[in-house]
């Protein structure tokens, strides 16, 4: 009878899988060292099937070259918000953040793997995305306030560029105190993700990657 019982228990329960460790790479066309940022994180992500990397065209170096096409004002806008999270003396290329609570250069893969190793020592977040058929439920409990960020982003064949994920639109979805919300599934023409993360630019406390 108890064996019944935990059985159809776990039929029931859905299963929270834990959603990828989310690398976020600062770079530029016109920076020197953003090559081997690139290199490093594909090497690194070949290796790993935990990571969602998406990496942020910013436009500041536009006048050592011609005009990044992919840079955005909010990738601009994002690297602030962590410069002064981290207590940086200002933004910089290759900048590599992961979960929003590590830093560091991301074209030396030392330094790279040593940020995921620190990830991987912090405690977890009682945060949950759940998606049922076209809706996706967030729940779970947050210290402060939230913010609910939707990233478009390039994959798969229609990424021709040598970056990995490279955003092409942010949109905030709004603020999350930690009530249940259920949110829609959204369109991805290409790749998209569901970030969930404190307010300010804190630490990231759920990642979902949509399927296009």
């Amino acid at each position: 009878m108890l064996s019944l019982l935990l059985a159809m228990e776990l039929m029931v329960a859905p299963a929270f899988a834990e959603g990828p460790v989310l690398v976020e790479l600062f770079a530029s066309q016109n920076c020197r060292a953003c090559p081997k940022a690139h290199k490093t994180l594909k090497a690194v992500n070949a290796e790993r099937d935990d990571l969602l990397v998406l990496t942020w065209s910013v436009d500041y170096w536009d006048y050592l070259g011609d005009k990044d096409p992919m840079a955005m004002t909010e990738s601009k806008d994002r690297q602030r918000g962590y410069t002064d999270r981290f207590r940086l003396r200002g933004p910089y290329t290759p900048q590599t953040v992961y979960n929003g609570q590590e830093q560091c250069a991301g074209n030396k893969r030392h330094y790279v793997e040593r940020a995921l190793a620190k990830i991987q020592d912090k405690p977890d977040f009682d945060v949950q995305l759940v998606r049922t058929g076209d809706k996706i439920r967030l729940s779970g409990h947050v210290p402060d306030l939230a913010d609910i960020w939707l990233v478009d982003y390039l994959s798969g064949e229609a990424n021709t560029t040598d970056m990995l994920h490279p955003v092409t639109r942010v949109s905030a979805l709004g603020p999350w105190l930690g009530n249940p919300v259920e949110l829609n599934v959204p369109h991805c023409e290409s790749g998209c993700a569901i970030i969930v993360q404190e307010a300010g630019f804190g630490p990231v406390l759920e990642t979902m990657v949509i399927a296009p």
